[in-house]
């Protein structure tokens, strides 16, 4: 049974100290993840609201929480160029989150065709300027997307996208038009998310999260963790869920590895909703019922 980790790196600071970190944790566990990165900008004080429910200071940093504010927006893509690198040349999977993502988080679900074309056409040049072949995966910041950005992930030429809250992968449908990238949905709740659940503290959030584990889908689940989260404060969580996860006898892989074997013709059709769900302060984009079901 597979689990897919799926990895989003959001900062400067998280590109440059947490992904190094992380890459050493996921080695040491003989695990395989998909680093989803932040191409451009670094506006993170531009966004404050939409950061996970963690003690930010200790997990993004004075500098994050400023930057694009107080301090000039850092470029990640030109100053962590290295760094993404080291992630293909370790054997992981390297992916788009965006190229801005606070512009992403704050204008993608009133974008019309003409910006959300070209966020994510910039977002591909920029990925490509740095390693040097397409980006096959995208992770929309907050799981937010338009049914102009679920055309783009088939136009632009993505193997899947992992844009999407679900139950297992799916062929996306919006407004009747089919989108032919599948989604490789996150099934999991993430880590702030269960910590926002009442009676779960720190220390017994990677129990929880290995008691939702048990009893997978046929598919295997996908798993959402933050670089600045899980490569930080919380990287002892981690560690537990990683031991945890091979105890309960999944094979951790990169979402690229995930998608292998899945037979797109066979993947149900599932309606695009966008719901607020438990733990989540803002609407997300969902996967719904199957079409014509």
């Amino acid at each position: 049974m597979k689990l897919a980790l799926r990895i989003e790196v959001a900062t400067l600071r998280g590109t440059r100290e947490a992904v190094p970190r992380l890459l050493s944790v996921l080695k040491e566990h003989g695990a395989g993840a998909t680093f989803l990165f932040s191409l451009g900008p670094d506006r993170t004080g531009r966004a404050l609201g939409t950061l996970p429910r963690v003690p930010r200071f200790r997990c993004y940093g004075l500098p994050a929480l400023l930057s694009g504010t107080l301090l000039p927006a850092a470029d990640i893509g030109a100053r962590c160029a290295d760094v993404m690198r080291a992630v293909r040349d370790e054997g992981f999977e390297p992916g788009i989150h965006a190229y801005d993502r606070v512009a992403w988080l704050h204008h993608s679900l009133r974008g019309d065709a003409a910006w959300t074309h070209g966020a994510m056409t910039r977002a591909c040049q920029r990925f490509e300027e740095i390693l040097g072949t397409p980006a096959l995966s995208h992770g929309a910041p907050g799981w937010l997307m338009n049914r102009y950005a679920f055309r783009q992930t088939q136009r632009l030429g993505f193997r899947h996208g992992s844009d999407t809250r679900g139950s297992g992968p799916f062929v996306p449908i919006l407004d009747g038009e089919i989108v032919a990238c599948p989604q490789l949905p996150t099934t999991l709740p993430t880590l702030d998310e269960v910590l926002g659940s009442k009676g779960v503290t720190t220390a017994t959030a990677a129990e929880r999260l290995l008691e939702l584990s048990r009893d997978p889908p046929e598919t295997g689940h996908v798993y959402t963790l933050r670089a600045e989260v899980e490569g930080t404060v919380f990287e002892p969580v981690l560690r537990t869920l990683l031991s945890g996860w091979r105890a309960l006898g999944y094979e951790l892989v990169a979402l690229q590895d995930y998608a292998t074997g899945l037979d797109a013709a066979s993947l149900p059709r599932s309606i695009v909703e966008t719901q607020i769900l438990p733990g989540c302060r803002r609407p997300v984009s969902v996967q719904g019922r199957e079409f014509l079901a």
